[in-house]
């Protein structure tokens, strides 16, 4: 037989008591309240020591043998945070993980739970008690607990890889194109982490415009991400599922206009290429259209407001973090701000429409990820007030979802949890 696994608040009551441990102490002299530090790994700052508890605790259970197993800090603290939402002789008496210089949490002992550190924990903890509330958290923590994020790459974005017809490569870096295994072969899945899986196959809603107007409209799901291109002819052999825009004489009668448009589709080239990895979508131009982006919902005519960044040429950059964007639902779905922005919106081959209406720009393309937009609507539409509704994500195998909004808003803070861990050129 092997060693039984340690009881968490015995554990956790012996850390404390040594005081080895960066940032976790008893915070009282009756030593019933404990901090623990939380700090998010995408802050400059973070150290390892910072999650030296988590760290410890996957060790105490096995879970984590040094020299043995690949460091997972995402599947150590969330691990870590279930087992102590799984005690009901604790609490969570003060969440201070937003907090700028000092990020961590005070728990709070509530009765004598700390006590019988003798009885081996040899079986899943099923105590009852507790309210409605407690008991909903405990479900979810059993249903969260064991979930598995794919690893992200250690250094860099990832980069676009040549891919072989008929469909092309995911663009990905050297180092997920043999990912870590899982450590559980049947992880229970939160549906929404899916987002953050490399290669997944996400669906986009392309729209294009030709001096306002609009000529093209298409729906595609591709697991190697878009790539935008102005000839039927453009390299296949380039990574990204091809989206040929259509002819400008198609459409428009002027034919000046029709010269210029088919100029600037002439100079795309390889393309403009958008793909997600991590939790990043990246974009990059592979011809020589200067391009130019912005995430906005709408772009009114006259508003001035400028384009958030320059496609870069032959190297990848980002266009949107889901980091922020989950962080934003969450505040959303809690009716404290405002509905969180994911449409990406391109002026080709020339300036961004700073100071007139986009409407006279010879090429704008709109690009919509399907999946973010359900999220989005999924809040809107009672995702934070009423009590059942189904989304369709639009992820590859994905399957309509029937969720509470407790529910729907704990998959989300899981997200984030995940999300902690990564630097800021990790994603």
């Amino acid at each position: 037989m092997g060693t039984p696994k340690p009881r968490i608040l015995p554990w956790l009551e012996l850390q404390l008591n040594l005081g080895q441990l960066e940032g976790v102490a008893w915070v009282n002299e009756s030593r019933t309240r404990f901090r623990i530090p939380w700090k998010h790994g995408l802050r400059h700052d973070a150290q390892q020591e910072d999650f030296g508890i988590f760290q410890a605790w996957a060790e105490a259970t096995g879970a984590y043998v040094p020299g043995r197993d690949r460091p997972d800090p995402p599947t150590w603290k969330r691990n870590f945070r279930s087992a102590l939402n799984r005690k009901d002789g604790l609490r969570l008496a003060d969440d201070r993980s937003k907090d700028p210089h000092d990020p961590h949490k005070i728990y709070e002992f509530v009765n004598s739970a700390v006590g019988d550190s003798s009885q081996p924990n040899t079986s899943p903890d099923t105590s009852g008690g507790g309210s409605t509330s407690d008991i909903q958290e405990d479900i979810l923590d059993e249903l969260l607990g064991n979930m598995v994020l794919a690893p992200l790459p250690d250094s860099g974005p990832p980069g676009l890889a040549v891919a072989p017809e008929p469909y092309p490569q995911p663009l990905l870096s050297p180092s997920l194109d043999n990912p870590t295994p899982f450590p559980n072969p049947e992880p229970s899945e939160n549906p929404l982490r899916r987002l953050l899986v490399p290669g997944e196959e996400w669906e986009f809603e392309v729209t294009a415009f030709y001096r306002g107007r609009q000529v093209f409209q298409q729906t595609i799901s591709c697991p190697g991400g878009l790539r935008l291109v102005g000839s039927e002819v453009a390299d296949r052999t380039l990574p990204g599922w091809p989206i040929t825009l259509p002819d400008p004489g198609v459409s428009l009668t002027d034919k000046g206009v029709m010269t210029y448009v088919r100029h600037v589709l002439s100079r795309l080239g390889g393309g403009l290429a958008l793909w997600q990895a991590g939790q990043q979508l990246w974009a990059q131009r592979l011809g020589q259209c200067h391009t130019y982006w912005a995430v906005s919902e709408e772009l009114l005519p006259g508003s001035g407001n400028g384009p958030d960044g320059e496609v870069p040429k032959d190297k990848e950059g980002g266009v949107l973090d889901l980091g922020p964007f989950i962080v934003d639902l969450i505040t959303f779905t809690e009716g404290s701000g405002r509905s969180p922005r994911y449409t990406l919106w391109f002026c080709v081959g020339e300036t961004w429409p700073q100071d007139q209406p986009w409407t006279k720009r010879l090429v704008m393309v709109k690009v919509v990820p399907t999946c973010l937009r359900a999220l989005v609507e999924l809040a809107r539409a009672g995702g934070a007030s009423s009590l059942e509704n189904t989304v369709e994500l639009h992820i590859s195998n994905s399957h309509p979802l029937s969720l509470t909004s407790e529910q729907y808003k704990a998959y989300l803070k899981d997200l984030v949890e995940d999300m902690d861990f990564q630097g800021p050129g990790e994603a």
